[in-house]
């Protein structure tokens, strides 16, 4: 099997310009590719991890990646898949948030020795002079395409900024400039992106000539995978301050079983064999199935050790086995009890983090949904005494899925 013949058995591509030229080149490791990261967060979160392990697939095929940090088109933003305008960040957020981008990204690519580039889009965005840009650029787009575009129908109602219409030139320029800079040939992107990237590739031939060789691929489910970054309490990140490894390795050990193999193919490296034996797999043997998956992308982000960890402490909550030594935990001080040494389980719920407020805190203890040990709590007043907690600690469970042990 090829390259191009395992991405898509994996259900990675959805759609292509130019298939035969693209095969060729992937095939063979002669594609310089670039995905682009806005820095809208300090974090990276899995709905980038599709992205990043298609990265890391294609180098360890040869081909030469470049991630394209959007310190540029991260001051204004970008309507696609959205039906709000986002929130202005200032310069100095922007590349604090990119730091923590390259440190997560040298995890999975190898920037050593120009196997791969790191670039900032606002190295020559910031330095446009508008009255050029636009009769550089400007002449080579349609209004009546631009307003075509899915990424912008979805916005249109709601109303689209003027900042935001220019997000497609600003991307398409990208595309440009890498293409001139560092001889990018191909971009991939999610479906969300198909016009904006469509957008580059034409600006390329237009300006260059048809012999300007560009390419454009996006991912067949990149939207889903910014699904998959948000979860009923928020975002899960791959920094392990924000997500720890016990709660992304819950995260995916608790898919929905319609998911698991589609998750195997789309993110880890097994062996597409392995994983097809696995279609036949019912009842618990799917449980086996979660296990494997979470092992091998919470190994993949944050390593074997912590994986191990993770899947212990997994363990130790669903069969019985493991040590809840390796459960996210919360040492509690004398500042959280009150003068009867009781702490009150809506303040340890929202200080452990799981729940965000004291009102969904409330809410969910009222619905049943809060376990403290073995007993689950209805009253919103319930409180735990020292004398409960113990020196072992106690194991405070929110729904099916989260958990969170608290100690002296």
């Amino acid at each position: 099997m090829t390259l191009w013949e395992e991405l898509k058995a994996r259900n990675l591509i959805a759609q292509v310009t130019d298939e035969d030229e693209i095969k060729d080149m992937v095939n063979e490791g002669k594609a310089t590719f670039y995905i682009g990261f806005d820095p809208t967060a300090d974090s990276l979160h899995v709905g980038h991890f599709m992205a990043l392990c298609l990265m890391k697939r294609l180098q360890m095929a040869g081909n030469r990646p470049i991630a394209l940090l959007g310190g540029g088109t991260g001051m204004i933003g970008d309507p696609s898949g959205r039906t709000d305008m986002r929130q202005m960040m200032t310069k100095e957020t922007i590349q604090h948030n990119i730091e923590c981008f390259k440190k997560q990204m040298e995890r999975f690519i190898d920037f050593s020795d120009g196997k791969a580039l790191m670039v900032n889009n606002a190295d020559w965005l910031m330095g446009l002079n508008y009255v050029e840009l636009l009769r550089e650029v400007g002449p080579h787009f349609s209004v009546n395409r631009m307003l075509a575009a899915e990424c912008y129908k979805q916005r249109m109602e709601r109303g689209l900024s003027f900042l935001e219409f220019n997000y497609m030139i600003m991307q398409s320029y990208d595309f440009y400039m890498l293409f001139q800079k560092y001889g990018c040939n191909m971009q991939f992107g999610g479906d969300d992106q198909w016009s904006n990237m469509l957008g580059g590739t034409e600006l390329i031939r237009r300006k260059l000539g048809k012999d300007a060789y560009a390419m454009t691929i996006t991912l067949l489910l990149n939207s889903e995978g910014k699904k998959m970054g948000k979860t009923q309490s928020g975002a899960v990140w791959l920094d392990p301050n924000k997500t720890s490894p016990f709660d992304f390795y819950q995260y995916w050990r608790n898919v929905d079983d319609a998911d698991v193999l589609n998750c195997m193919r789309l993110l880890t490296f097994l062996p597409l064999e392995q994983i097809d034996e696995m279609s036949h797999w019912e009842g618990s043997q799917l449980n086996k199935a979660k296990e494997i998956l979470a092992y091998e992308l919470t190994s993949l982000v944050h390593g074997e050790e912590e994986a191990k960890k993770a899947q212990d402490g997994a363990r130790s909550l669903f069969s019985g086995g493991g040590d809840t030594e390796n459960m996210p935990c919360t040492v509690l001080t004398d500042e959280d009890f009150d003068e009867n040494d009781k702490a009150d389980l809506i303040s340890l719920l929202v200080k452990t983090g799981l729940e965000k407020t004291r009102s969904d805190a409330r809410r969910s203890i009222q619905q049943g949904g809060v376990t403290a040990g073995n007993d689950k709590i209805t009253d919103v007043y319930a409180a735990l005494t020292k004398e409960q907690i113990g020196a072992e600690g106690i194991v405070i469970k929110k729904g099916k899925k989260k958990f969170h042990r608290v100690t002296l």
